[in-house]
């Protein structure tokens, strides 16, 4: 039985799905590997962001007097977001009952820093500001011991 016309047509395009698979594989891939880089900056950025704001509620929670606590929390803020070169752009301390003394017994201590991560492989020559970057917030809050001298 002879072979009929479309089969060799067919069998005359032997080669184009490799090329064709390759193009159509980068063009998939380029994209999800970014995508993958700026989650992971993100995560990162989130993890920093939300133990800078812990462990500044526990320096002023623990702090001996209220300047001393604003100091020991910049530090710890800084020192948290120092490994990933970012800079808070907001910290907000906020103390309970007594807003002027975070050091009050029984009292909360809130904190909230916000940072703004820049995307990946985004160049800066663009000098664009919207859209590049990603806002970030982490809050925390600790209680003043009632037992603290």
């Amino acid at each position: 039985m002879p072979r009929s016309r479309r089969w060799t047509e067919l069998a005359a395009d032997e080669g184009s799905v490799s090329i064709e698979f390759l193009t159509v594989g980068m063009l998939l891939t380029i994209p999800l590997v970014y995508l993958v880089l700026a989650m992971a900056q993100l995560q990162a950025a989130t993890l920093a962001t939300e133990g800078a704001a812990r462990q500044a509620a526990r320096m002023v929670a623990t702090a001996d007097s209220h300047g001393e606590g604003l100091a020991a929390a910049d530090a710890a803020i800084a020192v948290a977001l120092a490994d990933l070169g970012l800079e808070p752009t907001a910290v907000d301390v906020a103390c309970g009952p007594t807003p002027s003394d975070c050091t009050t017994r029984g009292g909360t201590v809130q904190v909230a820093v916000e940072v703004t991560v820049p995307l990946p492989l985004v160049p800066p020559v663009l000098d664009l500001d919207v859209g590049l970057s990603v806002p970030i917030t982490a809050q925390a809050a600790q209680p003043v011991s009632e037992l603290r001298p």
